[in-house]
């Protein structure tokens, strides 16, 4: 039997402005990646979701990023190494604070959005994140592309390979920048046919056409795209049909 975690961006409000409807994606996905309060969220947006996370029994990731909040973490940003690993051990240290005092922890890491997609390329940015998180826990698994960078530098840490039915694909294997038309998958029918495909037969169509291989052991599912909840449902009840264990790649503090 083939086994999935399902993974989405959270806690990605910040003060009175509301992105997406966590609770809601919180009844159906096995992970959350929760923002740091540097692309977005805040002490008490990450509060909310991780008590909520921690209700339902999901697993809680740190979705650390770029210092960004105006760009939603979604532009590059040159910086020394130390000072990028000091930015990192920053976000997972405070996300794993609130988690703990909800009664959780921090059980994975998954970068976002801009630094996410260097470290996919980059080794020594990929070396300062694994630094920082071989430097607070090196037993916590890092969340990244396949054929990432972070695979080359990751040393002892556990690097978990992840797969995404509405982001389009290249036939190398790596994402279609957003900036492009067609980056996303919108079409419902479309999207859950690709994630049952990935996750059954580990193949993704890429945008020339070709099957691209794509061994990974979870799928992200898009909380701030319009019906994202009935999207994520529909994701979930299909891996289900089709006889696939639903269930976290980490294990819930």
């Amino acid at each position: 039997m083939a086994v999935m975690d399902i993974n989405a961006d959270l806690g990605e409000g910040f003060g009175v402005w509301t992105l997406g409807d966590d609770l809601a994606l919180l009844e159906i996905v096995t992970s959350a990646n929760v923002a740091c309060g540097f692309h977005a969220g805040d002490p008490l947006v990450m509060r909310r979701v991780c008590r909520a996370a921690v209700t339902r029994g999901v697993a809680i990731g740190a979705q650390v990023s770029y210092r960004d909040l105006a760009g939603f973490g979604r532009r590059e940003i040159e910086m020394a190494p130390d000072e990028l690993t000091a930015e990192v051990l920053y976000q997972l240290a405070a996300l794993d604070g609130i988690a703990r005092a909800a009664g959780g922890r921090v059980s994975y890491v998954k970068p976002h959005g801009a630094l996410y997609n260097r470290i996919a390329r980059d080794r020594e940015q990929a070396g300062a994140v694994v630094e920082a998180i071989r430097d607070y826990d090196p037993s916590l698994p890092i969340l990244t592309l396949p054929g990432s960078a972070v695979h080359e530098v990751a040393g002892p840490l556990t690097v978990i390979a992840e797969c995404y039915a509405d982001r389009a694909y290249t036939p190398e294997g790596t994402l279609v920048p957003r900036r492009r038309p067609g980056a996303v998958v919108h079409d419902a029918d479309t999207v859950i046919e690709r994630a049952v495909r990935m996750a059954v037969e580990g193949v993704v169509i890429a945008v020339d056409g070709t099957k691209v291989p794509v061994d990974a052991r979870s799928i992200c599912v898009h909380g701030d795209t319009p019906g994202a909840v009935e999207l994520a449902r529909a994701v979930r009840g299909a891996l289900a049909a089709a006889e696939v264990d639903v269930r976290p790649f980490a294990l819930p503090g």
